[in-house]
């Protein structure tokens, strides 16, 4: 056994964990044939409820843990609905009733909208998160747990890259860049 062996799950440490997420009884995510996802706990790189469920726990750990929307994407607000000209999509941009889009907030953070209805010249966007409101379960097994080095906290996650921004989001070194520019989850 290797002192990695018998470290727990904390803040600061590198988690890298297997697992199979479902929502309304549907998986929509798993790292079943590929490589499992990889954070540094207690950055927010994961929703909140994940993160508290997971402290802890040490590599072969297993649980399964249920994630109410107040600590995942939050609750479906109704009012979270907006309406877009149709001039402000580019010529050739099909519009598709549930389809999902990145948009710029005023602020400049992106997000994703989902294309909720037309009627004329307007579209009407859906800006709560796609997993808002939902229950979000999810099956874990810890498969490696190590400290965090001082490049990787630095950072506040790991790697060069962003697995949530769109190609033109990410910074000329691969990297979302600052927080504004990120989104919330764009570096995650």
């Amino acid at each position: 056994m290797t002192e990695n062996d018998t470290l727990q799950i904390a803040d600061n440490m590198v988690v890298s964990m297997d697992y199979t997420l479902t929502v309304d009884n549907e998986v929509i995510d798993t790292t079943d044939n590929s490589a499992p996802i990889q954070f540094i706990q207690g950055h927010g790189n994961v929703i909140p409820g994940l993160e508290r469920e997971l402290a802890g726990l040490k590599i072969g750990d297993s649980k399964i843990i249920r994630v109410q929307p107040v600590d995942a994407y939050g609750v479906f607000n109704p009012n979270a609905f907006t309406e877009v000209s149709k001039d402000q999509f580019p010529p050739d941009f099909e519009i598709r009733i549930g389809g999902e889009i990145r948009v710029r907030t005023v602020g400049g953070n992106f997000l994703t909208a989902i294309i909720d209805s037309e009627e004329g010249d307007t579209v009407k966007l859906n800006l709560n998160h796609p997993l808002a409101g939902k229950e979000l379960h999810f099956d874990t097994k810890i498969v490696g747990v190590r400290a965090a080095t001082e490049q990787e906290l630095a950072k506040g996650h790991l790697g060069g890259g962003c697995s949530g921004c769109s190609g033109g989001d990410c910074g000329s070194d691969g990297d979302c860049g600052s927080d504004s520019e990120c989104g919330s989850g764009c570096c995650s």
